[in-house]
C-alpha cells in the first residue's frame, strides 16, 4: 500500500502544480512586514515568499513556489487550511530556488494539511523531481487535531509532534479538500528528516501513516494510532540517539510492503517496537526482522 500512496502522491500532485502555477503570477506577493497572512484556493492558491519579522498565519491554501520564504516568527496554519513546501524551483519568476525558513515554530491547527519537503527518491519536488527541498525550522512542528501531515527532508531543530486528527479511519478519498483535489486517501507521513528533538504521533485516525529514516536526536513514541490500511504504521529505518517507545496502535509497528530496516536506537525500545519483536519482512510472510535493534 505505500507504493501505491507514494505513487498516487505523485502523479496528482503534478496535477496540483499545473493549477498553482496557472494562478501563482497573479497570486506573488513579497511580504516584508512584521507580521503576515497569505491565503488563496485550491485553483488559485497564494504564494508565501519574501521574509517576514513576526508571524505569518496561512489562511485557504498557499504555496511556498516563489522563492524563498523566511519567517522570523511562527507559521500558523489556521484551521482547514493547507501550506505546499514542495517545490524546489522558483515557478513565479522562473529562475532562482524556493525555501521555506521558519525561525520560530509551526503550529498545524484543527483540519490543516502541511507538506514540507521533496526529495528524488520518495517524494519528488514538484516543480523538478531531481532536486531536494531547502526548508528549515528551528523550532516545532506542532500538529494538532490536522488533517495531513507529510515532511520530506527537512531539518526541524525542535520537536515533531502529531497529535488526533487525521480525517477519520477510512481510505476513501474524501469528496472535497486538499486530499480530494488530488485524488488521494487522507495520509500523513514522515521520511528522511533531521528532527532535534522527540517524534511523537499518538491518537491519529487516517489511512495510513509513516515514518522512516528519520534521524531522530530525542525519542519517538507513537501511541493509540488506528489507521484503515492494513500496510500502515511503518515506523522503520529511523537513527534514533534516545529511546523508542510504540503501544497500542492498529496496526502494529511492521514493516508492510516498505522492504525496510529496523530502527537504529541508541536508548531503550519498548511494545511494538521493542528489541525483541520481530515481523515479517515484507508483511505477510517474509522472513522475520527486528523492529528495532540496538547500537
Amino acid at each position: 500500500m505505500l507504493k501505491m500512496f507514494r505513487l498516487a502522491s505523485v502523479a496528482s500532485l503534478v496535477l496540483a502544480i499545473v493549477v498553482m502555477g496557472a494562478g501563482a503570477a497573479a497570486a506573488a506577493e513579497a511580504h516584508h512586514g512584521q507580521s503576515g497572512t497569505c491565503t488563496g484556493t485550491l485553483t488559485a492558491p497564494g504564494v508565501l515568499a519574501g521574509t517576514f519579522r513576526g508571524d505569518v498565519v496561512i489562511t485557504g491554501v498557499c504555496a511556498v513556489n516563489g522563492g524563498a520564504a523566511v519567517i522570523k516568527g511562527d507559521l500558523i496554519l489556521a484551521p482547514g487550511s493547507v501550506l505546499n513546501a514542495q517545490f524546489a524551483r522558483n515557478d513565479v519568476a522562473g529562475t532562482g530556488a524556493s525555501s521555506l525558513t521558519v525561525r520560530g515554530d509551526v503550529k498545524v491547527r484543527n483540519g490543516a494539511t502541511l507538506a514540507m519537503g521533496c526529495e528524488p527518491a520518495f517524494n519528488p519536488c514538484l516543480d523538478d523531481a531531481t532536486a531536494t527541498g531547502q526548508n528549515r525550522v528551528s523550532g516545532d512542528v506542532r500538529a494538532d487535531h490536522a488533517l495531513g501531515v507529510l515532511l520530506h527532508a527537512s531539518k526541524i531543530g525542535g520537536n515533531v509532534s502529531l497529535r488526533g486528527g487525521g480525517g477519520g479511519v477510512t481510505c476513501n478519498i474524501p469528496s472535497g479538500g486538499i486530499f480530494g483535489f488530488i485524488g488521494s486517501p487522507v495520509f500523513s507521513d514522515a521520511e528522511d528528516n533531521n528532527i532535534g528533538g522527540n517524534l511523537t504521533i499518538t491518537q491519529r485516525r487516517t489511512c495510513w501513516m509513516g515514518a522512516l529514516r528519520n534521524d531522530v536526536q530525542g525519542n519517538i513514541f507513537t501511541a493509540h494510532n488506528k489507521m484503515a490500511d492494513s500496510d500502515a504504521n511503518e515506523v522503520l529505518a529511523n537513527h534514533v540517539r534516545g529511546s523508542i517507545a510504540c503501544f497500542s496502535n492498529r496496526p502494529a509497528t511492521q514493516y508492510g510492503d516498505s522492504m525496510s530496516s529496523p530502527n537504529r536506537v541508541h536508548g531503550q525500545a519498548f511494545g511494538e517496537c521493542s528489541f525483541k519483536v520481530r515481523k515479517p519482512n515484507p508483511a505477510p510472510s517474509g522472513p522475520l526482522a527486528p523492529i528495532s535493534v540496538k547500537v
